[in-house]
């Protein structure tokens, strides 16, 4: 009877290990879940997402050594170009501009262009001249504004489609349990918070190339305003 007993009681503990075994194992499984496998788990709407997040750092990269490269430090410039305009060597100061590959260089080679002219057609030609090169620094920024907007919305998608996954689960199987609703929540959220992440990073990054268009553009029109005074000086 002893002998019965303890053999019972060591099959009993036996059990027990080999159930604690089982739980840990299947705790070390879900620990082990990786940030892919979950980016997976939101299902087909994460494919657009994915796009949208490549281009929006494809075209931020592209933009911001763009801009940045036409930002550099050009104050030898105009004073370069008043020497040669006072020293009446008005062919150099229009070859430093060329030589200079930068907006503000280009602007001021169209008004050194038209010297000889009236100032306000000076004017209108550094002040076109000018418009073009913003335009052209500001090339595809606005397509990060839409990313920031269409992001969101994607992740919204997911999340209709998660809480419609839910409901088809539910209705097959006549029960509700987390099994049953795991991959529809898997859905939901994963959708939910890529799209809000994506279109916050593509927020930010619009703002700051708008920021450094902004600073160039209002180097420009201080230059240009310097240079207008400079064709007016010996009228004065």
């Amino acid at each position: 009877m002893i002998l019965l007993q303890a053999n019972l009681q060591d099959t009993v503990q036996n059990l027990a290990d080999t159930a604690q075994t089982v739980t840990t194992a299947a705790v070390k499984t879900q620990e082990q879940i990786h940030f892919i496998d979950l980016l997976f788990r939101g299902g087909w709407v994460m494919i657009p997402l994915a796009l949208l997040a490549f281009l929006a750092l494809v075209i931020f990269i592209e933009r911001y050594l763009t801009v940045r490269k036409a930002s550099k430090d050009d104050t030898n410039l105009l004073f370069q170009i008043r020497q040669n305009i006072k020293d009446g060597r008005l062919e150099n100061a229009i070859a430093l501009c060329k030589n200079t590959p930068s907006p503000l260089a280009r602007m001021l080679e169209k008004g050194l262009k038209r010297i000889g002219r009236p100032i306000k057609d000076i004017e209108g030609a550094i002040e076109n001249t000018g418009k073009l090169e913003v335009a052209k620094l500001e090339k595809n920024i606005g397509i990060l504004g839409i990313i920031a907007g269409i992001a969101p919305m994607l992740g919204f998608v997911g999340t209709i489609i998660g809480v419609i996954t839910i409901f088809q689960r539910v209705a097959a199987e006549g029960a509700i349990e987390i099994g049953t609703i795991s991959d529809g929540l898997y859905t939901k959220m994963i959708t939910s918070a890529t799209g809000l992440i994506i279109g916050i990073m593509a927020y930010v990054l619009y703002h700051i190339l708008n920021m450094m268009v902004e600073k160039i553009i209002l180097k420009m029109e201080t230059e240009a305003i310097e240079f207008i005074d400079l064709l007016e000086e010996p009228g004065k």
